[in-house]
């Protein structure tokens, strides 16, 4: 029965050794666990704003870049637009100075086709002549060839001219 009935100097001797071990812990112990659970606790709460400023400044970063990506995307737009712009007026100019090289060719085209039409004209009148006078100097030799028909035109002609 001993083991359920503990007796008086087993108790006695259990609470002096309990009492010296808590002395000894409160003396030595404690105040560094205890200094240990404050860091400790110190440190996470410190973790936790870290944490929640981290967060914040994270939140602060996206809307900062949004931002910056917004910017961005305008400045892209106003860069493409301007350059839409600056084609569609270098277009325009390409066309203008083409059609306007296309007038002055088919202006310059229109005057030698003017200046070869007269050329070919006067050519015409040249050859016209010189044909005129050949058949008219065939035409003359055939008529005159007898003396009579000469001296009959000669007069004729004299006659025809008045002198002063």
């Amino acid at each position: 029965m001993e083991l359920i009935q503990p007796g008086i100097g087993l108790i006695f001797w259990m609470t002096i050794g309990f009492l010296l071990l808590l002395w000894i812990l409160g003396r030595f112990a404690w105040k560094p666990i205890m200094k240990g659970l404050k860091d400790r606790e110190e440190t996470i709460s410190e973790a936790l704003h870290a944490a929640d400023r981290a967060r914040e400044e994270m939140s602060r970063l996206k809307s900062t870049h949004e931002q910056l990506l917004k910017e961005a995307r305008e400045e892209r737009e106003m860069i493409l637009s301007e350059a839409r712009n600056i084609r569609d007026t270098i277009v325009e100019n390409a066309k203008n100075k083409a059609n306007e090289d296309a007038a002055r060719i088919i202006e310059n085209a229109k005057e030698s086709i003017q200046f070869e039409k007269m050329a070919a004209i006067t050519d015409l009148k040249n050859q016209l002549a010189t044909l005129s006078i050949e058949i008219a100097e065939k035409i003359l030799k055939e008529e005159l060839s007898s003396k009579n028909k000469h001296n009959e035109l000669v007069n004729k002609l004299l006659d025809e001219i008045h002198f002063n």
